[in-house]
């Protein structure tokens, strides 16, 4: 098992800040990403990381990225340590694999969530209106039903600690204009299709995700993170049964165990037990071996 990173501290590399997850560097016309084993849950980040996850988000998004080159540019310059700036090599065995060397982009102020089952806040959603984010639905569907098509369902990108909200297609439309929210639309959806496809023949369904994209000299890329167990929900292929929750390789495990506890879902998050820990991590990790196999393993 490789060295567990809370957080990192490299005193030689300017800190922009810390998120859920990553630790962003800033280096100019560059930031440096690193991906921490920081678990968040309800949009708390709990105190106890996952041993290996910073390096399986990496591994997994660099995977994504390269599959879809074809739809949409990235902002990955490389992961390769070795061709890091100099100011980095002192802490090239902590970057090593849970690291990406980034073009600064200007970020969308939006969240582009696709699903294509309906689950988690969708499925609430559904229960009460017959609708998700203004989308109406066939009636009669069940919990994790497939959808008869994705649908994009935005959200608001919110601070941290406090939580995503769901808008609909008009909202996006008001905050970025007509034309660009036709366009992450548009291409959220043909990301999920494309990832959706490869994930299913190797076992697993990607039941929904969420995107984020930002802007370099009016140029649309796709940032951050892509089709990870953190920003998607992982389903196996060969254990789905509509009709309830489903078996997860993604945090969704831990969420439920949260749930059966006495928590109000705020900060100081409850710890987790060592099997909890211990299981987690296995269900990324057989996602990574599942979708990106050798030429991305840990």
């Amino acid at each position: 098992m490789s060295t567990i990173v809370r957080e990192t501290d490299f005193p030689d590399l300017p800190l922009l800040q810390r998120g859920k997850v990553r630790d962003i560097y800033d280096l100019g016309d560059r930031l440096l990403l690193v991906a921490t084993d920081r678990l968040s849950a309800f949009d708390v980040i709990l105190p106890d990381p996952i041993p290996d996850k910073g390096r399986v988000l990496t591994q997994i998004s660099l995977f994504w990225f390269e599959q879809m080159a074809p739809l949409v540019a990235n902002h990955v310059i490389t992961a390769d340590v070795a061709q890091y700036p100099q100011a980095c090599r002192p802490y090239a065995e902590v970057l090593q694999g849970r690291s990406m060397l980034v073009r600064k982009a200007r970020p969308l102020p939006i969240e582009c969530v696709v699903r294509g089952y309906l689950s988690g806040s969708g499925w609430q959603s559904y229960r009460k209106t017959g609708e998700v984010c203004g989308i109406r639905l066939p009636e009669g569907l069940v919990e994790s039903a497939p959808l008869p098509e994705p649908i994009f369902t935005p959200s608001t990108k919110a601070e941290q600690g406090q939580h995503d909200e769901n808008i609909d297609f008009d909202a996006v439309a008001a905050l970025i204009g007509p034309e660009l929210a036709a366009r992450v639309r548009d291409l959220s959806l043909a990301i999920y299709h494309r990832g959706a496809r490869l994930a299913e023949a190797k076992g697993i369904i990607i039941a929904d995700t969420k995107f984020e994209f930002g802007l370099i000299d009016g140029d649309l890329i796709l940032i951050d993170e892509v089709l990870t167990p953190d920003s998607s929900r992982f389903w196996p292929k060969d254990t789905y049964r509509p009709g309830g929750p489903q078996e997860s390789f993604d945090k969704q495990y831990v969420r439920d165990y949260l749930l059966t506890l006495d928590w109000d879902k705020r900060p100081p998050g409850p710890s987790l037990p060592e099997a909890v820990i211990a299981q987690t991590r296995a269900k990324y990790l057989d996602a990574l071996a599942r979708l990106a196999g050798a030429d991305h393993a840990l």
